[in-house]
């Protein structure tokens, strides 16, 4: 058979979002079809597909080793997350050519499914860096006897979820700094910043909330300003290679000698960016909110708020103000209705017990020492007693005779 008989050789995948976009995540099933179109009727020996997730490192460093010799310096390092294989058509071994090892497909349209199920550790977040990426993607291979084998290779996205539904991301995040400025022998007032933001767990398409206040004591005129930066940092061989990108800035107004300004919530939106990344070991992508102050002709005061920019957005009940005042709110709501308005008075003894059982209690000694134990393993056989009724004349007059002999009736004067 000739190869021309193959029209089309594609990858497609059963999308789980509405959206049409094959993203995944940790313990998924990535389902899909190859498609295969032919003009006429061809032999194949198999039909295989091959999964693989890898983050891979690499960048080169030119060495001077002499004043004439020059020699680079090559680092890779690659961390593998998926690699899974399933035969659709076929065996494993494609050596074999004999009839009996061959399967006809006729002509027209053809789709063989397919389903491979992620791993349940975590995976890392699809990414493309300078330096560096980490891609998933499913390859189909088409082996036919006398030819070489066909291959396709479509990705598909991986998100390792970030819930910024957590204590940690939901802290507020704030910082001081101050700078005085020199010249010569002249000293100038000091540049004071302050900021805070309300969170450090962020999404893609929310506005940073500023609170800033500026105060300019110098003899210069200054610029607040703030920015979010991208920090990609790549590992490998012990070596380090950092890449810092902006993401998105804004200004405030021009603050001249002895003036302050007060940011009260000034909004910076947030991008389509990737989220961090955080748990791969050889890739890392973290982001920083940067207020700071443009100052002329010297280095700028600046205050780095870190930030983490998650795929799971805020909830209704994410939020500090959510999550100890509203649900203490509805607690207290809830305890409300279970209270009465007025507290029920308790009835009456005598409403309790009848004249004849308090008779009875009357008439059985208390024994003490019939009963082991402490005193509380008792107290509950005579919570119905009635107190004892008042009486001048000593009910028990041989118990006290016979135990205090001798004793006078009155207390001797003193």
């Amino acid at each position: 058979m000739v190869l021309g008989k193959v029209k089309s050789f594609t990858v497609s995948y059963d999308c789980l979002n509405d959206s049409n976009v094959p993203v995944f995540s940790s313990g998924d099933s990535v389902s899909g079809r190859v498609v295969l179109e032919v003009t006429g009727d061809i032999r194949v020996k198999s039909l295989k597909i091959h999964a693989k997730g890898l983050a891979k490192v690499r960048w080169t460093e030119s060495r001077n080793a002499g004043s004439n010799t020059a020699y680079t310096q090559n680092y890779t390092e690659e961390v593998e997350y998926l690699n899974r294989r399933d035969i659709l058509i076929g065996h494993e071994r494609d050596e074999d050519n004999s009839e009996e090892c061959l399967t006809t497909i006729h002509s027209g349209h053809h789709e063989y499914a397919f389903s491979i199920e992620l791993p349940q550790t975590p995976l890392a977040t699809s990414f493309e860096g300078k330096h560096g990426s980490v891609r998933y993607w499913v390859k189909a291979e088409l082996h036919r006897p006398w030819l070489l084998p066909m291959k396709v290779k479509k990705e598909f996205t991986v998100f390792e979820h970030i819930d910024i539904n957590t204590p940690m991301l939901l802290s507020p995040q704030a910082g001081t700094k101050d700078k005085t400025l020199c010249c010569w022998f002249c000293t100038s007032g000091p540049i004071s910043l302050s900021a805070k933001i309300e969170r450090k767990g962020y999404t893609p398409g929310e506005s940073i909330h500023i609170f800033a206040e500026i105060e300019n004591c110098s003899s210069r005129v200054v610029m607040p300003k703030a920015a979010i930066y991208q920090t990609q940092t790549f590992f490998a061989k012990g070596k380090i290679k950092e890449v810092k990108q902006l993401v998105a800035n804004l200004r405030g107004e021009s603050l001249s000698s002895g003036k302050t300004e007060t940011w009260n919530g000034k909004m910076l939106k947030i991008p389509p960016v990737s989220p961090s990344i955080l748990d791969c070991s050889i890739i890392r992508v973290e982001y920083s909110l940067t207020v700071y102050v443009d100052i002329p002709g010297a280095v700028n005061l600046s205050l780095n708020l870190p930030l983490v920019i998650g795929t799971i957005p805020l909830h209704p009940f994410g939020s500090r103000t959510s999550s100890v005042s509203s649900q203490c709110s509805m607690a207290m709501n809830w305890l409300g209705m279970t209270l009465l308005e007025r507290p029920e008075a308790p009835p009456n003894y005598a409403e309790v017990i009848t004249e004849q059982q308090r008779q009875n209690n009357l008439e059985q000694p208390m024994a003490r020492n019939e009963f082991e134990g402490p005193l509380f393993a008792y107290i509950p056989e005579f919570r119905f007693q009635p107190p004892p009724l008042y009486s001048e004349v000593d009910p028990n007059p041989d118990q006290v005779n016979g135990t205090e002999q001798g004793r006078p009736d009155t207390c001797p004067s003193r």
